[in-house]
């Protein structure tokens, strides 16, 4: 195959041709495919169907002497903050364990820091401007949280190894309204990086003109392993303590992609002054979160090793389709010069870097084929990607079969997309 930047005007009609009969043949079967989210497969979710019967009568809701089925607990059931605490390598009274959805607790962090300010700071309702640095590409629900309390973002472009630092650094020392910023830090949203162990210890060491400058560090894949060497990060807790700096980070983490999505737990973990801090206000907002699904997780994997071994049930489904469009993209794309991704450890997305103005094109093409894909611009703030260039790419949710069909037409797209976007020069 040639690369499509050296084909003449001649033969990239040619191939635009060739493509444009094979895209119709694909639209006249109609059909619907899902790779818009990070969902589990029906497979998936059916491994944790033992988890309902751990906890099946009034007598097995006791844990100890706590009635789970009543109020209290409002940081939750004790042996569920031990769980996360090996889990997360933290104590358990550095933890607060939630409902289902650490998306949630991250939602009520800002919030409060909106209402009631971050220990005894300013809330930020009051102040004229706040801004969080937010790595591109990444997690548009983390852009979503800004935006709807009118928090300005900037783009930090991410490295290989995590954040562009030095940009990071600037800015946090030297503007007092940057209060915040997102971080995916284990097998990143998108592109399945895993923060450097020098990124870590630069984040701990942060220097911040804001007191109340805190790091969001959503570990969402902390246990998402796909191969038998996956990735290591550093716990940056522990960093943050050794740098004289425990106050500045808040850790979420949950079972939504261990069990159920629906139905599962999760946590913030963060030094015991900001937990403190949180549970001060938290006690107006509940008297207690669901102890009887806190319970059937403990019951059901025990300790960490348990949640471990589970998430090798995980990866026998999720593997193989990272496979399958990993092996097509290298097949059908790489060889034309026309695009760029990142093979990950883990973690539930693969980045795909198009050419640049070509995104757009290929998300359009992709919906008249009936394929559904997070929106091109997505993995930016305010949706505007300033290269056009990255799609998301969700693996799990398709079966096999669909899932080859899905991706042969993602191929195929961005082929058409960047021949189309090449005799526009022409």
């Amino acid at each position: 195959m040639k690369e499509y930047v050296k084909m003449t005007a001649g033969e990239l009609k040619a191939e635009k041709n060739e493509l444009s009969k094979i895209f119709g043949e694909y639209k006249n079967k109609n059909l619907k495919l899902d790779m818009s989210r990070g969902k589990p497969g029906a497979d998936q979710l059916d491994i944790s169907e033992g988890i309902l019967k751990a906890v099946s009568s009034n007598g097995e809701a006791f844990a100890g002497s706590t009635d789970t089925r009543n109020y209290g607990g409002i940081d939750g059931l004790p042996d569920m903050k031990k769980l996360f605490s090996e889990l997360l390598e933290v104590s358990p009274d550095e933890i607060i364990v939630g409902g289902n959805s650490s998306l949630n607790m991250m939602f009520d962090t800002v919030s409060r820091a909106m209402t009631h300010g971050i220990m005894g700071n300013t809330p930020w309702s009051k102040l004229p401007k706040v801004k969080f640095l937010c790595p591109v590409p990444g997690y548009d629900r983390h852009f979503g949280i800004c935006q709807s309390f009118g928090i300005e973002m900037i783009n930090v472009p991410m490295k290989n190894d995590g954040p562009d630092m030095d940009m990071v650094e600037k800015l946090v020392s030297g503007d007092e309204a940057v209060k915040g910023i997102w971080c995916v830090p284990k097998y990143s949203n998108p592109q399945g990086i895993t923060y450097g162990d020098e990124t870590v210890r630069r984040f701990a060491r942060l220097k911040a003109a804001a007191r109340d400058f805190r790091i969001f560090w959503d570990n969402a894949y902390f246990v998402h392993d796909l191969t038998d060497t996956p990735d290591r990060l550093l716990n940056i807790l522990s960093e943050c303590r050794a740098a004289g700096n425990s106050d500045i980070c808040y850790i979420f983490a949950s079972t939504s992609k261990i069990t159920y999505p629906g139905g599962g737990v999760a946590a913030m973990a963060a030094s015991v002054a900001n937990i403190n801090a949180a549970k001060e206000i938290i006690k107006y907002q509940t008297i207690g979160p669901d102890k009887i699904n806190q319970l059937r997780h403990v019951r059901y994997f025990k300790n960490a090793e348990g949640v471990r071994a589970h998430m090798k049930k995980h990866a026998r489904f999720i593997k193989p389709k990272f496979d399958t469009i990993l092996n097509a993209l290298e097949t059908q794309v790489k060889p034309l010069g026309i695009a760029q991704w990142v093979a990950p450890n883990g973690g539930y997305f693969i980045s795909l870097e198009v050419m640049p103005g070509c995104a757009s094109a290929v998300h359009a093409l992709l919906s008249e084929l009936g394929v559904t894909m997070t929106n091109a611009g997505a993995t930016y703030p305010y949706g505007k990607d300033p290269f056009d260039s990255n799609l998301r790419i969700a693996p799990t949710y398709l079966s096999e079969d669909e899932l080859k069909t899905a991706v042969d037409m993602l191929c195929l797209c961005v082929r058409l997309a960047a021949v189309n976007k090449l005799l526009e020069g022409e």
